[in-house]
């Protein structure tokens, strides 16, 4: 049978464009031998500990198998832990899990209003100090619609603090705050709220990553519409968020993931404006429905970038996935041995390993 040569050159378009669409990841990478997506934490007798909606996981040989599911509420509870989450291991060894119950979620956004009047997602809070065979505690924080619980640390004075939203009205905006303990995530402190304005379903600001500084402030990198993450600064362990502003660093709407390694390095995982190489990327929204002003949802590469000064001056970026067409992004990072990290993200399903040495150079 003959084959024309139009038909030769379609077959290798299409070919072309299907390993075009196809996940592609840095050649440092390597993929984990396991689907379950952070966020991770080590227990107190040292195993590996992840979560999803309704049960935990426990790996004693570094993520090479996992024990089968335990469940975390009692039958016929009403509570399904959001995949946007946050974990913490306590330095007396508590395990704390903050997120949003799926289970009373109700959405109520009406383009004419350009609010969601009476929108119900509620962020909670729950412990365990038995390595995650039970769990205890469980709080509610509020019952505004909260789109995402992002990061949770403990400072060296032993403070614990996690990132939440809520939603505010009038127009519909989202506004992101803090919730910090002083007695192992028993008892619980809202700070201020941090509200920059804007309207839309995913207008103002929203889905804070932190961190705790040399100096001992708390820095956070929130997402925001208008092209860099802004910062927020505490003074006081997260209590009060004393110091707002732009943070210079290029970011897409979507949430960055900021953390200390071992090393003592910060490490930076996020999607940029526009794809590397370029200066442009079509933006979308600007009608106060998703935002008020015209954003770039950028999300089909996933980049990195290392800081040795505390945030002060950062690594040229690296992009370290990408899937043209696909939404890379929300993502976890997770230091499984001193310097070896992994990386799952929520949209795109990546599910990674790298080390921070061959990304950048010992001090």
């Amino acid at each position: 049978m003959k084959i024309s040569l139009a038909t030769i050159l379609l077959f290798t378009t299409c070919v072309q464009t299907l390993h075009a669409q196809e996940l592609e990841l840095h050649p440092k990478l390597q993929p984990l031998p396991f689907k379950l997506m952070g966020p991770f934490t080590r227990t107190k007798e040292g195993d590996i500990l992840a979560i999803d909606a309704k049960a935990t996981y426990l790996s004693k040989d570094n993520g090479k198998t996992w024990s089968e599911p335990r469940p975390i509420f009692a039958p016929g509870t009403k509570m399904t832990v959001s995949n946007e989450r946050a974990i913490l291991t306590t330095q007396d060894g508590t395990i704390i899990v903050g997120f949003m119950n799926l289970d009373e979620r109700k959405w109520t956004w009406k383009d004419e209003l350009h609010d969601a009047p009476g929108a119900v997602l509620p962020t909670y809070v729950m412990r365990s100090t038995d390595s995650g065979k039970t769990w205890q505690n469980i709080q509610k924080m509020h019952d505004d619609w909260s789109g995402c619980v992002r990061d949770m640390i403990q400072t060296q004075d032993g403070r614990i603090i996690f990132t939440a939203m809520k939603m505010l009205h009038n127009p519909g905006r989202h506004t992101v705050l803090t919730y910090s303990s002083n007695d192992d995530g028993l008892t619980w402190t809202a700070s201020n709220l941090i509200d920059l304005g804007g309207q839309g379903h995913h207008g103002g600001v929203t889905e804070p990553t932190l961190i705790e500084l040399e100096d001992g402030r708390i820095w956070q990198l929130i997402r925001t519409n208008w092209g860099e993450f802004w910062s927020g600064y505490s003074n006081n362990g997260g209590r009060h968020w004393q110091i707002l502003q732009p943070s210079g660093i290029p970011a897409s709407s979507a949430p960055g993931m900021l953390t200390r390694l071992d090393s003592g390095r910060l490490m930076l995982l996020w999607n940029r404006t526009f794809p590397e190489g370029q200066d442009n990327w079509k933006l979308s929204g600007g009608d106060g429905l998703w935002s008020e002003v015209p954003v770039s949802n950028f999300r089909e590469e996933l980049s990195l970038s290392f800081s040795n000064d505390d945030g002060k001056t950062w690594t040229p970026p690296t992009v370290i996935a990408s899937h043209k067409g696909k939404w890379l992004s929300y993502p976890y990072a997770f230091e499984s041995t001193p310097g070896q990290i992994w990386l799952t993200t929520m949209q795109g399903n990546v599910r990674a390993s790298f080390r921070e040495a061959d990304f950048v150079s010992e001090k």
